[in-house]
């Protein structure tokens, strides 16, 4: 999400001034495109191989996820090319309609405020940690120091209309996915001996959670359309790169995360260690950090809307915006400290965009596209799939997210 934010935010500016060309190189935009992807997620990946019924369910799991994401990927960067649109929520709108384009707005907004919710949950988390065996007060309780964290901090960098800071910081995701992914492996290798309970429990949500982790479909219209080479072809080249480089690190944070804890493995791989473990204290604060860097600029994609308003006027409801924003998110995230839980609603909106709405792309762009018959009606057929997997993986995450919340009441 950190490179959706820079990137859409370049475009905002490209869409003012019509001036700068795209000028992506290949390189550039397999990079952007892992650290769209490499997040926070990363941090639930273990445990979603426990949900998925162990190592070799999870795997099966991705791979069978991977040629409907890079499938995804190849069908928005398609849809973009037809509609000349350089926006997630634009080409949808322009390729399927006013209806389903509105329809696209809230799921990404909504999805913009789920991901905060997420990264509180994991900056929460870390706090509490890092305190330890410190005695009680109500001053060094984790939800008094996010308060305090999101009033002087996330407050500040969010208010202002661009944020520039992010040029400075996006770095940081990739940097602490790819620490995580070694320490975790390093940790197991200097574990004395393995005695972890690794009998998986299995769980039905585990397609949605192995989705969610790795998706980047938000940012991969606002990637392409900055390109250099936005042949099809090279696309597919680059998405499926990206996606392999991707699943590697992924994997390889699951398999040694569950082989390490078993069923005893958190929702945030790094509640499983102990506080006092200075290789995953570094981990901590490069989550940390990047995430706080990372919350305003999601949040800036959230308000923004198009239309024209006075200057005082946007100015006002952009700080209202952001204060309503960031204290319903600080709320959620305080009452609602579980990772897991907010993965859960996370993964049943992301099949909009990884599954249902690149379907709906692939089935109305048959509609006006000159095509062989042949054609036509395998790539429609191929567009109602991936609508029904994303409409199934929709109900099903949905209904278990809220049969567990019903639980717990």
């Amino acid at each position: 999400m950190e490179e959706l934010a820079r990137e859409s935010i370049s475009l905002m500016a490209r869409s003012a001034s019509h001036a700068d060309p795209p000028r992506l190189g290949s390189f550039g935009a397999v990079f952007i495109m892992l650290k769209s992807a490499l997040g926070a997620g990363l941090l639930n990946f273990p445990w979603a191989f426990q949900k998925a019924g162990g190592v070799t369910s999870a795997v099966s799991v991705e791979l069978v996820s991977l040629v409907f994401l890079i499938s995804g990927l190849v069908i928005l960067a398609y849809s973009s090319s037809v509609s000349r649109q350089k926006t997630y929520q634009d080409v949808v709108k322009e390729v399927c309609g006013g209806a389903v384009g509105q329809l696209c707005e809230v799921c990404f907004c909504f999805n913009l405020f789920m991901i905060c919710v997420a990264f509180l949950v994991v900056v929460q988390d870390q706090l509490e940690k890092c305190k330890g065996e410190m005695p009680y007060h109500w001053y060094s309780d984790q939800r008094f120091a996010l308060f305090i964290m999101c009033l002087f901090i996330i407050l500040p960098l969010s208010i202002p209309k661009e944020i520039g800071i992010q040029k400075y910081t996006s770095v940081l995701g990739t940097l602490a996915a790819t620490y995580l992914c070694v320490a975790v492996i390093v940790k197991y290798y200097m574990m004395e001996s393995h005695t972890a309970i690794i009998t998986p429990e299995h769980s039905q949500g585990s397609v949605t959670l192995v989705c969610v982790c790795l998706q980047c479909h938000e940012a991969c219209i606002a990637i392409y359309s900055s390109m250099e080479n936005q042949n099809l072809f090279h696309w597919v080249v680059i998405s499926v790169v990206s996606m392999i480089f991707c699943l590697l690190i992924y994997t390889l944070t699951g398999v040694y995360g569950f082989m390490t804890f078993g069923r005893a493995v958190a929702s945030d791989i790094l509640m499983s260690y102990p506080g006092n473990d200075v290789v995953m204290i570094i981990s901590r604060l490069l989550f940390g950090i990047s995430i706080i860097t990372i919350y305003p600029i999601i949040l800036l994609l959230g308000r923004h809307r198009r239309g024209i308003v006075t200057h005082l006027f946007e100015s006002r409801c952009r700080v209202v915006l952001t204060v309503f924003w960031i204290t319903i998110t600080l709320l959620i995230a305080m009452f609602v400290p579980d990772m897991g839980e907010v993965i859960s609603v996370i993964g049943g909106i992301s099949a909009f965009f990884i599954f249902i709405f690149p379907g709906l792309c692939l089935v109305f762009t048959m509609q006006n596209e000159s095509v062989t018959p042949r054609v036509r009606v395998i790539l429609s057929v191929w567009g109602v799939i991936t609508i029904v997997v994303g409409a199934f993986i929709f109900g099903q995450s949905t209904t278990i997210a809220i049969m567990e919340l019903c639980n717990k009441f």
